[in-house]
């Protein structure tokens, strides 16, 4: 088979199988619901208590470069909490967010104790953040590998520095084709 006859091969097969594709292809709609409170006092006690927390956890926030503060908590099923907040380092990958170090702070102190909830709340001192910031890719993962862990919802509330306060359900709400033990 010569090289050019080759090419028109392959180039025909592509073009007859991406047109192919295109006709079984079908969309789908991915939604998710959540809660929204408009103010701290809304909150049961609890709650008030552990976004109280997350708010004091700013103040350990180690954010030099980005001076984007993240401060976190959380709520074990036998009442304790735990804070954390983001650590930056020049390396920028090598930054840790405040979810993950507030999860692996419990998971290390209390490992056998379900977390039930986590708050998260930021604070950047060049603008006043009103609204919620959700937690990157790889917090929501470790979220849901905890509940996982636990088999256990981890109920999640974010805020800004003020404004409204956004309550979901568990992790898989924030990350709907999070990847499990099953692929393994």
């Amino acid at each position: 088979m010569s090289e050019l006859f080759f090419r028109r091969y392959l180039i025909s097969s592509l073009f007859k199988l991406s047109r192919n594709q295109a006709h079984t292809m079908r969309e789908k709609e991915l939604t998710t619901s959540f809660f929204i409170y408009d103010s701290l006092q809304e909150l049961s006690k609890e709650d008030q208590d552990l976004m109280n927390l997350a708010k004091k956890s700013l103040d350990h926030s180690w954010s030099p470069y980005s001076e984007f503060k993240v401060g976190a908590a959380v709520l074990l099923k036998d009442g304790k909490m735990y804070g954390g907040s983001n650590q930056e380092n020049a390396a920028y990958p090598l930054c840790l967010c405040a979810e993950r170090v507030t999860i692996a702070a419990a998971e290390s102190q209390s490992p056998h104790i379900p977390i039930m909830s986590i708050a998260v709340t930021v604070k950047n001192p060049n603008q006043l953040i009103d609204q919620p910031a959700a937690p990157c890719g790889s917090c929501r993962q470790v979220i849901c590998e905890t509940e996982r862990k636990h088999k256990q919802e981890i109920r999640v509330l974010i805020r800004g520095e003020v404004g409204p306060i956004y309550m979901f359900k568990s992790g898989k709400s924030l990350l709907p084709f999070s990847f499990d033990e099953t692929f393994l």
